[in-house]
């Protein structure tokens, strides 16, 4: 199978690369070079021998048939505009233009290029928290303009109609995946805008009061979904949420990590930072009676494996 990775060099682009590679599978990786030189120069180090690396700026038409030049059977589009909650609330509009350009000719390409399958994942910041577990059809369409992340929760629920109407013409099929928050190999945290408790000494600083609860699903938990999705899905379109189906909050997260690093450190909780208030929970009974996956991997299990690998 010949697979399109778009954002090749992202956390978990680089994790669906791996796990594509070990099935032996031929993976084509797009990755977005700082700069016109970037473009001549060498393939990025992360399996350079391995990986169709291809230098590309997704909201360029040229670029996105470049990344198509000779077919692919799968896409995995995992690049996107990202940044952090503070950035969400100053500068929203980051989030829109260059996603929603990209995401549409990505897949239109799919479509005129006769693309087998194309997985988009979208994310939660649609739903409201409605005192019990939420299932996908809890979600009506419209998105409250009190939401925070009103501009990116829009480009979303766009996006995942942009993916409906082309499944509906009939030349490739598209997984929609509502993800949680994922961790795990290769995650990377920019140190400007978030510590890490590892690097930590004496005190750490926690946006908000630390009662904001998350929903934490471990990377090859999501690569499982997505090997399991490639094999069996069979419906032209499928919106699934994904996660661990339980929340935790970002104290008793903190406390975890504290715990595995073996640190003492003075945690204090910083209330004139950005934070949201949340306690969403998603219910993930679709995905587990479709297709059979269910996630395995507790949050100690995955920082574990960090630490003994770093």
């Amino acid at each position: 199978m010949k697979v399109l990775v778009c954002g090749g060099l992202g956390f978990q682009g680089k994790n669906i690369i791996e796990h594509f590679l070990n099935r032996g599978d031929e993976v084509i990786a797009t990755y977005r070079p700082k700069g016109r030189l970037a473009y001549y120069k060498r393939r990025p180090d992360f399996y350079k021998n391995d990986v169709d690396w291809r230098a590309a700026d997704l909201t360029k038409p040229h670029d996105v048939k470049a990344a198509f030049y000779r077919g692919v059977d799968v896409v995995f589009h995992y690049a996107a505009v990202t940044t952090n909650l503070k950035d969400g609330l100053e500068k929203p509009q980051m989030f829109v233009t260059d996603n929603v350009i990209m995401n549409s000719l990505l897949m239109r390409e799919a479509h005129e290029t006769g693309t087998q399958h194309f997985i988009f994942p979208s994310c939660t910041v649609m739903y409201k928290d409605i005192g019990k577990p939420v299932t996908e059809k809890d979600f009506n369409g419209l998105v409250d303009e009190t939401n925070i992340y009103y501009g990116g929760a829009t480009t979303k629920v766009y996006t995942e109609n942009m993916c409906k109407f082309y499944a509906n013409l009939g030349r490739t099929k598209f997984s929609v995946l509502r993800q949680t928050n994922i961790i795990g190999k290769h995650d990377k945290t920019d140190l400007d805008k978030a510590q890490k408790i590892k690097s930590a000494d004496k005190e750490f600083s926690v946006w908000g009061d630390g009662k904001e609860e998350k929903d934490l699903l471990a990377v090859n938990d999501l690569m499982r979904l997505l090997e399991t999705l490639v094999e069996k899905q069979t419906d032209r379109f499928d919106l699934l949420n994904v996660a661990s189906g339980e929340t935790k909050t970002i104290k008793s997260i903190v406390e975890d990590l504290v715990d595995v690093f073996d640190k003492d450190l003075n945690i204090k909780y910083d209330l004139t930072k950005p934070s949201k208030v949340n306690k969403l929970k998603l219910d993930i009974t679709k995905v587990k009676d479709k297709y059979g996956w269910y996630p395995k991997t507790t949050i100690k299990e995955v920082v574990n494996e960090l630490k003994e690998n770093t």
